[in-house]
């Protein structure tokens, strides 16, 4: 293959594929599978990056279940006061997640030009008082 920058046909890369060694074949697949990658998802700015890692933080797994479980508590009127202040501590934190989310969300809006309602409907994104 020369640097004519004559398009070769699938055919014909398949062919030139064959020539390679085990070792280069291997490399050229994941070359290929890199460049595949790239052309399905669109690389993100390092802006975007940053949002799309706010956007996405969540609270840890066991905040979550002790968040859930104190609801519960509250729920059936029995939350002592110590359980009381660790569940409005976790409401806290997580009302604090949804804030940075949505100041996210709201710049990567205007990153992209369009509104925050058209970024969360994008990102699938719904919160209970967003139909």
């Amino acid at each position: 293959m020369g640097h004519n920058n004559i398009p070769l046909s699938s055919t014909q890369l398949v062919q030139a594929a064959e020539q390679l060694s085990p070792e280069e074949l291997e490399r050229f697949a994941d070359e290929v599978a890199a460049l595949r990658a790239r052309r399905k998802a669109p690389l993100l700015t390092p802006d975007e990056s940053t949002l799309f890692a706010l956007i996405n933080r969540s609270l840890a797994e066991a905040d979550r279940r002790r968040l859930e479980e104190l609801g519960r508590q509250r729920s059936d009127e029995t939350l002592t006061p110590d359980e009381h202040r660790e569940l409005l501590t976790l409401q806290q934190r997580l009302e604090a997640r949804h804030v940075d989310r949505m100041r996210a969300l709201a710049q990567l809006a205007e990153l992209r030009g369009v509104t925050l309602t058209t970024v969360m409907d994008q990102l699938g994104i719904q919160f209970p008082d967003h139909p």
